[in-house]
């Protein structure tokens, strides 16, 4: 699938790490480092925008190792870039740390996967059918 994009950042194109990676690696486009204080947030800028077809959007997801080594996330995980939005990629990180996280011009700050989805119609009901689940949630069917 060919995706249009524009990089206004002086990093390479997204890319994926390996043959059967999900999801390619985004980058901080800063113009110095910036410093993530504990339990901040910003919004990182990657200098990136994108033109996806119609029933598609990016999903934006924490890189793991940043999660572990780091606490650094995404904050609104996964964050959705919908097919009609045309600005910027912004990554909205925050450190769940309780120690200073520096990012640099160019760092690994999150993953994007592109991913098909559907769009629903609504069809408004009285009653919908039984199951043998019912309405049990939030831990109903205890430790296995």
């Amino acid at each position: 699938m060919k995706v249009k994009i524009v990089n206004k950042s002086s990093n390479a194109l997204p890319g994926y790490s390996t043959s059967l990676s999900a999801g390619m690696d985004l980058r901080a486009n800063l113009t110095q480092d910036v410093v993530l204080k504990p339990l901040q947030r910003m919004l990182v800028p990657t200098g990136l925008f994108i033109e996806l077809p119609e029933g598609y959007e990016a999903q934006i997801r924490p890189r793991s190792g940043l999660a572990l080594k780091h606490g650094i996330t995404v904050l609104n995980t996964p964050g959705t870039i919908d097919a009609d939005y045309r600005g910027e990629i912004g990554i909205i990180l925050v450190n769940l740390s309780d120690e200073e996280f520096v990012i640099k011009h160019g760092e690994r700050i999150c993953q994007m996967i592109i991913s098909k989805h559907e769009t629903v119609g609504w069809e408004e009901v009285e009653v919908l059918e039984e199951t043998a689940r019912g309405a049990g949630g939030f831990g109903h069917t205890g430790k296995k």
